[in-house]
């Protein structure tokens, strides 16, 4: 019996078709509350992310606190990606992550940012000068960045001098905002957010020494509620991967 020509062709197209439905099928997606200080290169690795497994990183970005308080309320977030070591910690203390899971994904820099181009110097002496009228920063008691900055000016001294001129951001994109569009002259960002592949990319910048504050190491954990999804654990491993680590570099961060 002769085989028409269309019905060779369904012959042909049938078995690719239902391939791809059945990797679609197998396909799946991973929750996960982001600091926002990693916004941007989260956002580069889950594409690849994607691109190498067929997966898909679900992003939520917010400050560390903000995730710790939905968490402990049920959010339904599987893998967190925090902007410090300690609240991971702490959510692993009450049995809310996987045993084992929590890792350091980067160590975070916190960078003095305006702008305008030189109007911040290299050595940071804006700060002294005190002739701004606006210092943003992020929630201290939400935004490891935000308690970062906080400590920075303790050090140098400064912390009554500016105190009735800085402006607080729930997090730390709403603090970058606050520089961006001139609602402050300068603020306290994480470098990532300003930073890419060698440069600062807008503005001007100090880099605060590691030194006036306490180190931003950063954890992910995987959460109780991605403990029976695949994905959680993939995701999580990718972090520590070699990709992700190019990523993670160009922004600024130290591995």
């Amino acid at each position: 019996m002769k085989i028409g020509p269309m019905r060779s062709l369904l012959c042909a197209v049938l078995p690719l078709a239902f391939g791809f439905a059945s990797v679609q099928a197998l396909a799946g997606e991973v929750q996960v509350a982001v600091a926002a200080n990693f916004t941007a290169p989260v956002q580069a690795i889950a594409a690849d992310f994607e691109r190498d497994t067929g997966n898909k990183v679900v992003a939520s970005y917010g400050a560390t606190g903000q995730f710790y308080a939905q968490i402990k309320n049920g959010a339904p977030f599987e893998v967190f990606l925090a902007a410090d070591d300690t609240t991971p910690a702490k959510l692993e203390s009450e049995g809310l992550t996987v045993p084992g899971s929590r890792f350091t994904y980067a160590t975070g820099t916190l960078a003095l940012w305006s702008a305008k181009d030189g109007y911040v110097d290299a050595n940071g002496d804006v700060l002294k000068k005190n002739a701004f009228t606006h210092l943003a920063i992020a929630n201290p008691k939400a935004a490891p960045y935000g308690l970062a900055a906080t400590q920075a000016l303790a050090r140098l001294g400064l912390t009554q001098a500016v105190s009735a001129k800085i402006v607080e951001g729930q997090n730390i994109s709403q603090a970058q905002q606050f520089v961006a569009t001139g609602n402050a002259e300068l603020g306290f960002v994480a470098l990532s957010q300003i930073y890419k592949n060698g440069r600062i990319t807008s503005g001007s910048a100090w880099i605060v020494p590691a030194s006036l504050h306490e180190p931003i190491r950063q954890d992910a954990v995987i959460l109780q509620k991605g403990k029976d999804n695949a994905v959680a654990k993939q995701f999580a491993d990718y972090l520590k991967g070699p990709e992700a680590a190019a990523v993670i570099k160009s922004y600024g961060y130290q591995l």
